[in-house]
């Protein structure tokens, strides 16, 4: 090859070095996707410390009810949806696919499952919400049911998207160990 000052080796202009310098797809796939979850952790957490919030307000009475209401019950099992968020981000610095998958299988128990059972629980009151125009619980002057619908479809996108892109990066991973394995 090219020294610094020196002559080229015969045969070559120096180019032929770009075959090198390429980063294997599947790597490149990890770092994209680590970065993706990460947004949408995030995310999960503005969400969850929003109800931790509005919980805590409600039980304290820090403000009155017609301001901040009760919370409903899906919502206590909802705050367990914080432990699959920290097993995602630990699984990140090492590639731990089994803290990867533990991650996945407890954001179905404890993120997934008390979203579908929030949705019926509110399903009467937004139902009567839409034919009388009925409200009894509010969230700073808005319906309570309609803030809490519009959480349950945010976080239920935000899960949605953080298993996908956890499957695709789980896959990644995969890749890249039987890879290994081939050498």
């Amino acid at each position: 090859m090219a020294s610094r000052g020196g002559p080229r080796a015969a045969g070559t202009d120096g180019s032929d070095f770009q075959h090198r310098e390429r980063v294997a797809s599947h790597y490149q796939m990890s770092v994209t996707l680590k970065s993706e979850i990460k947004k949408l952790i995030y995310t999960h957490v503005v969400l969850w410390l929003l109800l931790l919030a509005q919980m805590v307000v409600g039980h304290l009475k820090l403000l009155p009810h017609d301001q901040v209401a009760m919370p409903y019950q899906w919502e206590y099992p909802y705050l367990l949806s914080i432990l699959p968020s920290l097993l995602g981000l630990l699984s990140f610095p090492r590639n731990n696919i089994s803290y990867l998958v533990l991650s996945m299988i407890s954001t179905g128990l404890f993120s997934v499952a008390p979203l579908i059972y929030g949705a019926m629980e509110m399903f009467p009151m937004a139902q009567q919400l839409y034919r009388h125009g009925k409200a009894y619980r509010f969230i700073f002057g808005f319906s309570a049911v309609s803030v809490m619908y519009l959480v349950v479809v945010v976080a239920a996108q935000v899960h949605g998207w953080q298993l996908y892109y956890s499957k695709k990066l789980l896959d990644s991973w995969f890749t890249s160990t039987q890879e290994k394995k081939k050498k």
